[in-house]
């Protein structure tokens, strides 16, 4: 009688889900794990922003009431980048990421223009031996910034075209370095810092796009060598290297920022000294509110506070490769990879030069570092990332 029962039938006709339904419950789990995404995106850049505006404020004090009179005045400027970044922000979520192929050769002509523009000694405004912004009255502007998006947007619609030529070099691989050279090479001559991050990005996205590693690797070696004589031909470059391999052997010049640096990280101790009590901002530490940002964080907020910003660019990083991943194209997950990578090699490169195991670049933290144009398109690049989010598979 057991057996019976256990091979029973149900008495009632069994349901079995039409397409439809199946296909809805394939899109309610597609939509959670979009939204999750998003949110977590989200509020990493707000947490980040609003940490900027605490420490850009604290940081930079007493450099603005000797330079402009006020303590408040880069704070007052920096709330105001952060509004028009959180609007770039919300205009980028909602504007669908496959827009974006069609700007991506107007983007990349006028990046190109504007970069080379800032090499024009009446165009280009040169601050602390450094070329780099255009400016008109009170604004400035830095074309390297938009030339990172141009360039991602660029190469993702190129290689997400070209997806069935990935083995011929001359549709895909060449076409990508021409472009490259064209934008990076002047902004190489601008700031080094950016051009990594720039070429590091583009080399990411191509790894992802499933460009070979072997030639990856080999024009990378190649260009670095290549490009060895531009970095190593101005003084300030060269003596920012030697200082980043020896900062005590100039520790009056070249190295001063680095020790500095170095100093007002360790007197943080585990908790920190208390915010807004940093004493490597009363002028010992130039670029206090911008470049050595981090040192300021790490000195007030103690290593817990530095761990947490780690932490909170690894969660970036960690939900936007996810979100590479589950892009709802090859062109999204093309995109997606190369912001990400942008914005996590940037925030590298500006720990490790606070720290000194990188040599100093002039390279901000996003989100955090004093700065309108930095701030702006890392704000937008984040909105069109999160908009590859809500479309996720």
């Amino acid at each position: 009688m057991t057996t019976a029962l256990r091979h029973r039938r149900p008495s009632g006709p069994v349901v079995t889900p039409s397409i439809s339904e199946r296909v809805g419950a394939l899109r309610t789990k597609t939509t959670a794990a979009g939204a999750t995404s998003q949110t977590i995106l989200l509020a990493v850049v707000v947490l980040l922003n609003v940490l900027g505006l605490v420490m850009v404020l604290s940081a930079s004090s007493f450099t603005a009431q000797h330079e402009f009179g006020s303590p408040w005045y880069v704070f007052r400027r920096q709330v105001m980048w952060a509004g028009v970044g959180f609007g770039a922000l919300l205009a980028c979520r909602a504007i669908d990421y496959r827009v974006w192929r069609r700007l991506a050769t107007p983007l990349i002509v006028v990046s190109s223009i504007t970069c080379v523009g800032v090499l024009i000694p009446a165009i280009g405004t040169e601050v602390n031996g450094s070329r780099r912004w255009i400016t008109a009255g009170s604004f400035s502007f830095q074309p390297s910034e938009l030339a990172k998006f141009a360039v991602l947007v660029f190469v993702a619609d190129l290689l997400a075209r070209r997806a069935r030529h990935m083995s011929n070099p001359r549709l895909t691989y060449r076409p990508v370095l021409v472009v490259l050279s064209l934008v990076a090479l002047p902004v190489l001559l601008e700031n080094l810092g950016s051009s990594v991050v720039i070429v590091g990005s583009t080399f990411l996205v191509m790894f992802v796009a499933g460009a070979p590693l072997a030639r990856l690797i080999t024009t990378f070696v190649v260009g670095t060598a290549l490009a060895a004589p531009t970095i190593l031909w101005a003084d300030y470059r060269r003596q920012r290297l030697f200082a980043f391999l020896d900062p005590w052997s100039q520790p009056l010049d070249s190295g001063y920022n680095i020790i500095q640096s170095q100093v007002g990280i360790a007197s943080g101790g585990v908790s920190g000294v208390g915010l807004g009590a940093s004493k490597a901002k009363w002028g010992f530490l130039p670029e206090a509110h911008s470049d050595f940002i981090f040192a300021v964080i790490a000195e007030e907020t103690g290593l817990i506070g530095a761990v947490s910003v780690v932490l909170l660019f690894l969660v970036l990083g960690v939900v936007g490769v996810r979100t590479a991943l589950r892009a709802p194209d090859r062109f999204g997950r093309l995109l997606a990879a190369g912001l990400i990578s942008w914005l996590i090699i940037q925030a590298v490169i500006n720990t490790g030069t606070a720290v000194g195991t990188l040599p100093v670049t002039g390279e901000p933290l996003p989100f955090v570092s004093s700065g309108g144009s930095a701030l702006v398109l890392a704000m937008a690049a984040s909105g069109v990332l999160i908009n590859i989010a809500r479309q996720a598979r």
